[in-house]
């Protein structure tokens, strides 16, 4: 169900089954990491990716799924 980059570190993750092709994602990221794709629009620099969201909030069908690297994942902690 998401496509997902074979190399290297991944910012985001697009349904192929859900996404229109219409690349909002390529004009809203402020880093330019997106490139139009056939057929799905392709993630070029994910080392670049702020990790902000843009992309997967302007989507209009929610295709996008944003994947955080390890670093930024949150870590539960047991208190006593």
């Amino acid at each position: 169900m998401w496509e997902q980059e074979e190399e290297g570190a991944v910012a985001i993750e697009i349904s192929e089954q859900t996404c229109i092709h219409c690349n909002v994602c390529v004009d809203i990221c402020p880093m330019d990491v997106l490139e139009e794709g056939d057929p799905l629009p392709r993630v070029v620099y994910p080392d670049e990716c702020w990790h902000c969201g843009a992309c997967m909030m302007d989507c209009p069908v929610d295709a996008i799924r944003l994947v955080l690297p390890v670093w930024m994942k949150p870590v539960a902690v047991k208190v006593k």
